[in-house]
């Protein structure tokens, strides 16, 4: 058997006394919604109500769903229902990075779609800059910077991954743009936004109800009946919602339709932030085109600076849970947010004396193709995509018109996608599934230590279009 060989994260890992102190304050808060202010801010759904189009689920994917179709056609009716609060989910959670891509990346769209990823790639370039154009139309308050990404070589064997990438970086030129030791190369790519995620989704509400959109937090659906002939029927815990078509953005959550139950698993996602950093902090670090940064193992980090120059930091664990569940206490995991912090500090030691305010974590909408899938439900009344796999900013943007596309019959270069027009394979039911992801996962760790060499099992998912490589 390979020897396990040590990350550079655990060679250079720092005392155990600075991690415990760096996350001694840091608090069980989502610091995105606690900036934004972010709390309930409209009504129960409490009586019944008719509507041309109900939308459930007020994440992005929900909200630009219908603020689109306000804007297709201004006189309809347009109900948006949420059970929490607008943004509360992953949308209020995530690191705020807004990419181009709607494929997870150019290897696994290169991979699943080959003879349409020219097309992918470009239509994921226009959607950024429509959604930058929409930021400054609407007026929408999100700190959106358009910085780009910096992409890193952590390990000697990810240097040898970027030999034949044009414009690659040497050490030097990827430590003088974020200054760490722990970089050995890199590539920009310029297609992303940094934003502040729980911000953006307040705003789309409210660009929403400017529209004419009628949105009711607090009411969770809990059926959805499609009759053979008149109207379906969204029932909520409280109320009914009367209406000719139905998009479902759900997402992690229960899909409501039999045919999704098995198409994707939560995967919780684990996040830090920092106090805001001093002037003599930040000259240490550089960081002075505040792009989003990452590295290029399979278990990644991510990482990006706030208005106020705090750093997120986030990645590396993910964790499934058996049962396909979504529950509060899933988000407390003190071991992850340990190895989060000493991460950190390996990578900037020269922030040693600082201190996390925050943690957090979120559940991650993940199908097997790592891309959001897409379909039609209930003699085509019912529209619906999931499965965004944690790259969903701005590809919900995206998704919202290809599901009004669909539920209007339109064909079009979006709906001919292959990505649109075939669902990829479910995750088995319980037992198999805890075990195939929990090998999976192993076997990206082992891969990790071991020179990013994949083993067998890896490679068989690899060749059945199951594997990924982030």
């Amino acid at each position: 058997m390979a020897t396990r060989q040590q990350t550079s994260y655990e060679r250079n890992a720092p005392d155990p006394g600075l991690v415990r102190r760096a996350l001694a304050d840091s608090k069980p808060v989502v610091f995105w919604r606690e900036e934004a202010g972010a709390a309930a801010r409209f009504p129960q759904l409490t009586k019944s109500a008719q509507a041309d189009l109900t939308v459930v689920g007020a994440g992005f994917l929900g909200l630009w769903t219908a603020i689109f179709a306000k804007r297709r056609n201004p006189g309809q009716h347009v109900v948006l229902v949420e059970a929490e609060a607008v943004g509360w989910a992953a949308s209020g959670r995530n690191g705020g990075f807004c990419e181009a891509s709607l494929t997870h990346g150019d290897e696994n769209g290169r991979a699943r779609w080959p003879d349409e990823f020219d097309t992918l790639e470009r239509l994921g370039r226009q959607n950024l800059d429509e959604f930058e154009r929409d930021v400054a139309e609407f007026g929408i308050d999100c700190h959106w910077e358009r910085n780009g990404t910096l992409r890193v070589a952590v390990e000697e064997h990810q240097v040898a991954w970027l030999a034949n990438v044009p414009d690659r970086l040497t050490a030097g030129e990827a430590g003088a743009e974020i200054n760490s030791p722990l970089f050995l190369g890199g590539l920009r790519d310029p297609y992303c936004a940094m934003l502040q995620p729980a911000r953006l989704a307040l705003e789309l509400a409210r660009v929403a109800t400017e529209l004419g959109v009628e949105i009711f937090e607090n009411s969770r659906v809990t059926d959805l009946q499609t009759p053979r002939s008149g109207q379906a029927i969204v029932h909520t815990e409280t109320a009914t919602i009367t209406t000719d078509r139905v998009v479902l953005a759900t997402n992690v959550f229960s899909p409501l339709l039999r045919r999704n139950r098995l198409m994707t698993v939560p995967v919780y996602d684990y996040v830090l932030m920092t106090e805001p950093l001093s002037p003599d902090h930040m000259a240490s670090i550089g960081w002075k085109n505040r792009q989003g940064l990452a590295d290029l193992a399979n278990q990644f980090h991510y990482s990006r600076l706030t208005k106020d120059n705090r750093i997120l930091y986030g990645g590396y664990d993910a964790i499934y849970h058996a049962g396909r569940k979504v529950k509060p206490q899933y988000e407390e995991r003190p071991e992850t947010f340990q190895k989060l912090a000493s991460h950190f500090l390996a990578t900037f030691p020269q922030l040693s004396d600082i201190s996390f305010t925050h943690r957090w974590a979120g559940a991650i909408d993940t199908c097997t193709q790592f891309a959001a899938f897409y379909g039609l439900a209930r003699r085509d009344r019912v529209a619906y995509a999931a499965g965004f796999t944690g790259l969903g900013v701005g590809a919900t943007r995206f998704a919202a018109n290809v599901l009004l596309d669909l539920l209007s019959g339109e064909r079009n270069e979006r709906t001919e996608l292959e990505m649109v027009r075939r669902r990829p394979l479910p995750f088995p039911p319980e037992p198999f599934a805890t075990a195939g992801i929990n090998l999976t996962r192993w076997s990206l760790d082992r891969a990790d230590h071991q020179e990013g060499r994949r083993n067998a099992y890896l490679r068989i998912l690899d060749r059945v279009g199951l594997g990924f490589d982030s």
